[in-house]
């Protein structure tokens, strides 16, 4: 059926006259983007879209205070972007996450949906550009070039903080297993095979300590974020901004957010370069390093339930198989690789786009701010839930640890200062042809006396610096004496 013209309105730009939905905030150069880059389905991150608006709140702002912008026109795009930034109308930024331009579409669909509901909060009709303009006005004394880039900056420390925060929730979940687990013993493993004895509280401590240096990073990662270009304009000098929006803009920005931001000294810098971009994400490739692991780690030490390890049991959070009745999959750990891979990769991306920028521009900084943005939303969430579905429930098979670590060749490894390395190997033979404890085989030997095997053999000798039981065993061989 033929469209009436009510639903359309007619807007023009250099290149000729394009149809707009009638209801739309956005206008033309939206509606020319959408079309031109509909590749992914993925629409830009929202945080970056908020961010942007608390960018043309300030500038707005700043040029109504520098005397550049009528107040009653630079009030109504404030309340339009203030709204904007609390989350309204998101509905209006269609424009594909992978765009050419260097931000220019998502800086324009920006202007065009302020412009149109400044023109509403007036009064006016959308599309009626005589009332608020887009560029004349919604973009008076920016660029694509700085604003985008500054709100690129400020969205990434926005989503960098609940980031830290799950950090340092999985963090202290690890260390409440570490106490829980201290006094279970179990085989250590090097090369997946037997090792010394170590705890499982040990393990989950190394877990832990990884957490709390990745935590540190990403507290210090905001520093390196906090120097932005606003006020720069196209290639950084400044060139159309009027000196008092220049130096207040940045104020307004800093009073709008919270944050500690301040105006780059050199703002060419930070319009071409985007290698600060490329530091924070190579500090969340190694948090998902560590985390890709720790959720390997779990996944061996929790395979069976009766043919694997098993040393500790993983939470059942649902049914794994649709053809083997009782199977349950460790499906949080799998989630959680797959999140840290994801990252691993958005890693590699960013490092590209980065290095792809040319003389005063990075015209790749669309697919910078994608898979950054994302990258920290997924493992914010991959953190959350896997702390949460995971972590918190995990329980030590005490019984199945001890059993093992009875026959493993690492308990030998105490032996040898006492009893020899030949000895020592000739009982381990024999313990595991008869499938007995070492510990019962010494001591049937003559060698060590039951006391000397138990003070040898404790949780607390095998599992810290020096040589197990030496302090008990030089005891009574002094009282003997």
């Amino acid at each position: 059926m033929a469209s009436t013209a009510d639903e359309f309105r007619i807007e023009k730009d250099f290149l000729g006259e394009v149809p707009v939905p009638a209801h739309a905030y956005y206008g033309i150069h939206t509606v020319r983007a959408a079309e031109n880059f509909s590749v992914s389905g993925q629409r830009v991150h929202p945080e970056l879209i908020r961010s942007l608006a608390l960018v043309k709140q300030a500038a707005a702002l700043a040029n109504v205070e520098a005397g550049l912008l009528d107040p009653v026109i630079g009030n109504a795009i404030a309340t339009a972007a203030a709204e904007v930034a609390e989350g309204a109308f998101a509905d209006q930024f269609i424009v594909d996450a992978f765009q050419g331009g260097a931000g220019t579409s998502t800086n324009m669909n920006m202007n065009e949906v302020l412009a149109n509901r400044a023109i509403e909060l007036l009064g006016g009709k959308k599309g009626d550009y005589t009332v608020v303009d887009p560029l004349k006005h919604v973009n008076l004394s920016q660029s694509t070039n700085d604003v985008y880039p500054t709100a690129l900056r400020v969205a990434a420390i926005r989503l960098l903080r609940p980031l830290t925060e799950s950090v340092a929730a999985l963090q202290c979940a690890l260390q409440a297993k570490e106490a829980e687990f201290a006094g279970v013993l179990k085989v250590g493993r090097t090369q997946l095979q037997d090792a010394t004895p170590i705890t499982l509280g040990q393990e989950f401590s190394a877990w832990a300590e990884a957490m709390a240096r990745d935590r540190w990073r990403l507290y210090k990662m905001e520093e390196r974020l906090r120097q932005v270009n606003l006020g720069g304009t196209a290639v950084g000098t400044g060139m159309g901004a009027d000196r008092r929006y220049i130096f207040t803009v940045i104020e307004k920005l800093r009073q709008l957010t919270g944050l500690g931001l301040a105006r780059a000294e050199n703002t060419v810098d930070p319009t071409q370069n985007a290698d600060v971009f490329v530091e924070v994400s190579g500090l969340l490739k190694a948090c998902a390093t560590s985390l890709a692991k720790m959720a390997a780690d779990m996944r061996l030490l929790g395979s069976g339930p009766e043919a694997g390890l098993a040393e500790i049991s993983l939470p059942a959070v649902q049914a794994g198989s649709s053809i083997m009745p009782g199977k349950v999959n460790p499906v949080m750990t799998e989630m959680l690789t797959q999140v840290s891979y994801e990252i691993m990769a958005g890693d590699l991306a960013i490092t590209l786009a980065a290095h792809a920028g040319q003389l005063e521009l990075n015209a790749f900084l669309p697919l910078v701010a994608h898979h950054l943005l994302s990258g920290m939303t997924l493992l914010t969430n991959g953190l959350e839930r896997f702390r949460q579905k995971c972590v918190k429930g995990i329980a030590a098979n005490a019984e199945r640890c001890k059993d093992l670590v009875s026959t493993s060749e690492g308990l030998a490894t105490a032996l040898v200062p006492h009893i020899g390395y030949s000895k020592a190997c000739e009982l381990l033979l024999k313990a595991r042809s008869e499938r007995r404890p070492l510990s019962e085989v010494v001591v049937e030997s003559g060698l060590l006396s039951p006391d000397e095997a138990n003070a040898i053999f404790s949780t607390e000798e095998l599992t810290r610096p020096g040589i197990p039981g030496s302090r008990l065993i030089k005891s009574r061989t002094k009282r003997e004496t």
